[in-house]
């Protein structure tokens, strides 16, 4: 026995029609949908804090939507995602709406929670937990007063208990990612708490899909044009019981599925390979084999696998001022050097007019700033675009910076030009907090009911 999971997102504003052509064509028992990074959930948090009723990813309502034929088609297709965000239960409600429209009334949604941490911060630090940041040290009262979310990576246990009760879409808060795919395993296969190395091969199959084409030939180092990138193929692990999978992707569609395409995906972000550490297992990637079984197809074996670790990890986000970013094409003769000028004079103008910013960045794209100390310094360039960045406590100031563009038409160096788009705007930034929570100080919870009842 074997199932196949298919994820057609890789982030949130990943390809709308990728989902579709996925589970058209893929063969899916299970489709998965994978949103939330710790910038999205920054956003989300943003989101919420305008409108209680917001927080979650409102590009699943659209993908949802192009779905419905496809449920109608196949009965036996589920959906996992982790689109709820900060609202799964909100996420869940509009997403019964679209299933109702579509006749699909009698589809059993579930909705999981449990990672949102933010109602019990004090709570939980008055029972011993610290929040400390992982990368400083720094302790959590330093940013305490602002903190706009604070989510733990929950795991593939509530999501196992969904699909338990009869759930055919899944929608969650914050797991980790690989455990959109390891939910569905242990489902299927009824792996045991102790069953460490199975989980751990169903991580590293979560892992490989959850970025979506980064691993069929997007974003791949070694891309050639022979590798179409037109109507990409999305990636599908086939996963059977003693944990043994095949990476593939829907016949017929672009990119590829090499041990090289592979390979690039599964040493991604992961850190340590010994210890890729989530929820549900404690994976060691270091003695994964990759063989190339036939075209588009890789065999991935000998993920091992320890005991989760005690803690889960928490994304909290905190408010830090504001921040704008404006630019400006400069041509000509020294466009280099007109555009730096341009940039010094935009800052030293606000100094002149008392607004000291607390950070500062001035770019010249197509000169090599973008990526300093890799590529050879380009001031000959005709044409560059200056990007000029700010971040300060203050909106004022911020609204200031933003006013000391247009100027340059007139004002500056000549070959100034690029200046007649709308005016670029402050928007508050959320910066980020990693930290830790002891596992057992979180429960997570499962409303499952048919689509017509969540009302």
């Amino acid at each position: 026995m074997l199932i196949r999971v298919g994820n057609g997102a890789g982030f949130w504003g990943d390809n709308l029609d990728a989902p579709r052509l996925l589970a058209e064509r893929g063969g899916l028992d299970y489709l998965t949908l994978e949103y939330l990074a710790e910038l999205t959930l920054s956003i989300l948090a943003h989101q919420r804090s305008r409108s209680p009723d917001g927080g979650f990813v409102a590009d699943f309502l659209t993908v949802l939507e192009s779905l419905g034929p496809v449920l109608a088609a196949q009965p036996k297709l589920k959906i996992v995602t982790n689109a709820g965000g900060m609202a799964p239960v909100a996420c869940a409600r509009q997403a019964a709406q679209i299933l109702v429209r579509a006749g699909l009334g009698t589809t059993r949604i579930a909705a999981v929670s449990g990672d949102d941490l933010l109602p019990r911060i004090d709570d939980l630090l008055a029972a011993g937990e610290t929040f400390s940041n992982l990368d400083t040290g720094q302790p959590l009262g330093d940013v305490r007063p602002k903190i706009a979310s604070a989510n733990a990576y929950l795991g593939a246990a509530g999501i196992v208990e969904a699909l338990a009760q009869g759930a055919r879409i899944v929608i969650t808060g914050r797991v980790a990612d690989a455990s959109l795919t390891v939910g569905p395993a242990i489902h299927e296969f009824g792996w045991s708490s102790s069953d460490w190395d199975k989980r751990a091969a169903a991580t590293v199959a979560g892992h490989l899909i959850e970025c979506g084409a980064q691993a069929t030939g997007g974003m791949f180092s070694g891309w050639t044009p022979e590798i179409s990138l037109q109507n990409l193929g999305y990636p599908i692990a086939e996963i059977s019981e003693p944990g043994h999978f095949t990476m593939t992707k829907p016949a017929g569609t672009g990119g590829a599925v090499t041990v090289d395409t592979v390979a690039e995906q599964l040493v991604y972000e992961i850190g340590d390979p010994r210890h890729y550490l989530t929820p549900d297992v404690d994976a060691d990637f270091s003695h994964v084999q990759l063989v190339q079984s036939g075209p588009d197809r890789v065999d991935v074996r000998g993920a091992k696998g320890n005991p989760a670790p005690p803690r889960y990890k928490v994304s909290m986000a905190y408010r830090d001022g504001y921040m704008a970013s404006g630019t400006l094409v400069v041509c000509g003769d020294q466009a280099a050097a007109k555009a730096r000028a341009c940039g010094e004079l935009i800052l030293s103008r606000l100094k002149a007019a008392g607004v000291n910013l607390e950070r500062t960045h001035v770019e010249c794209l197509g000169t090599g700033d973008s990526l300093p100390g890799v590529w050879k310094r380009n001031d000959d360039a005709l044409e560059v675009v200056l990007r000029v960045s700010v971040h300060d406590p203050s909106r004022e100031a911020v609204e200031r910076f933003v006013r000391e563009f247009s100027p340059l038409v007139g004002s500056g160096p000549p070959g100034v030009t690029g200046y007649t788009g709308p005016r670029p705007k402050p928007y508050p930034v959320f910066a980020y907090w990693p930290t830790t929570v002891a596992r057992e100080k979180l429960q997570h919870t499962v409303e499952v009911r048919e689509a017509e009842k969540w009302g």
